[in-house]
């Protein structure tokens, strides 16, 4: 048993006595007993291999069930996870595995050789490989281990995982997730959202961030639902699975797509109850293309890696395009001015939160704690909002300069350094722009000192040194940057010239 750990116990309470029932669908699926007998195995290698309570466990793979049981077994090993994205380079590693110092650091073979040097400059004690299939020096030595470990000690503050988000100097900050903020959030949308043992929840998101890891997955395991677990949003794939299925959480992208699609239809979505959308901002365009073609109202929800989700339109009543509606059961949102007063509505202001749902700080950052996470408990999120008279909250703008795209957060300042360092560039601005796909779209907007340097050039330097959405999609020539009698880079004005680059 698992009462001990407070994530696990709670994970695995709503399949207890089902072992034989389905968790997720497909040739290749698991039963729920199965699942939690890997992820034994899981926690048992990692033991062996010295990982103690609190150790970090850096992960780097491609999507699959295999991680899945790895990041449970890291959770009843005590120790605390750290998922990161495939398509991080090496360099981007290097900083994450610098900063986090993990004892262990899982990749898959595809890319191991590559991480070595990453993982020896972090400080790394092992470095092993797991591939989608199960396979790999981890997958291995998994399949000769036993199942039934005991799930090691961990209390509800005790941290659960690492999260690394944006930084306002473009550092980015391990946001450091507790057992409970995990447990509690997972367990308010399941009662909030009527997830049951009868659900089947279509999951093409990925799982090294907290829309597919810690909403979609903690939520099927909590309420005992089953998932038709993809490795990637196709199109084929979510149509295939609609029929049978009842649920489905996506990022803005994943509807404009099926909206493009002749196959979206009330017919092709009959059997559907549930439609999420989260990570970037719907427009309410998108909402309302959606309820004139299949008869369901997607429902928005609100929330950030530091805070899991905060706020959602209701599963019973309006659902108000535009908005990200109400503030959850015990979560506390509140809008407020310069002073931290609370304002009226239709007043826009910042937007702070409060609740099990918080985070406990950032990794090693005191200073940046203190400054976004009050002792009162309150955190600033950045996030700029506005309040309507029946409580509906709208997100704005942000306060920081992040771009969100695709559901993936981008911040300027990396992408403006790698152009920059280009000895034909003078400066860039980088910045987000309106996209019918993406929610934003990545655009450098870049001063030359040599005009004979060309776009595919920039795009070149950007897509060696960075993951692929941070990547401009767009990449613009200008005389000079617009900037205030500061000398301050007009960003706000180049978003307005540009807004409608994509339309």
């Amino acid at each position: 048993m698992c009462e001990d750990n407070y994530l696990v116990a709670r994970l695995r309470s709503a399949s207890a006595g089902r072992e034989d029932d389905v968790f997720v669908k497909g040739q290749a699926g698991r039963t729920f007993g199965t699942f939690f007998a890997n992820a034994e195995r899981y926690a048992a290698v990692l033991a062996s291999k010295g990982v103690a309570p609190g150790d970090r466990v850096a992960v780097q793979v491609n999507k699959s069930l295999a991680a899945l049981e790895l990041y449970v077994g890291a959770v009843m090993a005590g120790a605390v996870f750290l998922p990161l994205n495939p398509d991080y380079t090496a360099s981007e590693i290097t900083y994450f595995l610098q900063d986090a110092t993990p004892r262990m650091f899982v990749v898959d073979p595809s890319y191991a050789s590559e991480m070595q040097l990453a993982a020896k400059s972090g400080g790394v004690r092992h470095m092993m490989t797991l591939d989608a299939a199960g396979g790999g020096t981890l997958g291995d030595a998994v399949s000769q281990a036993p199942s039934g470990f005991t799930p090691v000690l961990r209390a509800a503050d005790d941290l659960a995982a690492i999260l690394y988000t944006s930084g306002t100097t473009g550092r980015s900050k391990g946001a450091m997730l507790t057992h409970r903020a995990l447990a509690s959030n997972a367990a308010t949308l399941v009662d909030y959202w009527r997830f049951t043992p009868d659900d089947i929840l279509i999951h093409a998101l990925p799982i090294f961030h907290t829309h597919g890891l810690f909403v979609a997955t903690n939520v099927a395991l909590m309420s005992g639902a089953t998932m038709v677990f993809l490795p990637n949003f196709n199109l084929g794939s979510i149509f295939a699975a609609m029929p049978n299925a009842t649920a489905m959480m996506g990022v803005p992208t994943f509807y404009t797509r099926l909206l493009d699609d002749p196959r979206l239809t009330k017919d092709s979505t009959r059997n559907m109850r549930l439609f999420v959308s989260g990570s970037a901002p719907l427009l309410a365009e998108t909402h309302t293309r959606w309820t004139e073609r299949t008869g369901h109202k997607i429902l928005e929800r609100y929330g950030m890696t530091e805070t899991n989700m905060n706020t959602s339109n209701p599963y019973e009543g309006s659902r108000k395009p535009g908005t990200v509606g109400l503030p959850l059961p015990g979560v506390e949102v509140r809008i407020v001015d310069g002073n931290r007063s609370t304002i009226g509505v239709e007043q826009i202001g910042s937007i702070e939160v409060r609740g099990e749902n918080v985070f406990a700080g950032y990794w090693q950052m005191p200073e940046k704690t203190a400054e976004e996470l009050r002792e009162d408990g309150w955190f600033i999120t950045g996030d700029l909002g506005v309040e309507d008279s029946e409580g509906y909250i709208s997100i704005v703008g942000r306060s920081k300069d992040l771009i969100i795209s695709g559901g993936f957060n981008v911040y300027p300042k990396e992408v403006e350094a790698i152009i920059d360092d280009l000895p034909e560039v003078l400066e860039s601005a980088v910045i987000g722009l309106p996209h019918p796909d993406f929610g934003e779209a990545v655009v450098a907007i870049v001063v030359l000192v040599d005009p004979a340097l060309t776009a595919q050039e920039i795009s070149t330097a950007t897509a060696n040194k960075l993951a692929r959405f941070k990547c401009p999609k767009s990449i613009l020539f200008v005389d000079a940057l617009p900037r205030n009698t500061m000398g301050k880079v007009q960003k706000k004005a180049l978003r307005e010239e540009y807004e409608n680059l994509f339309r």
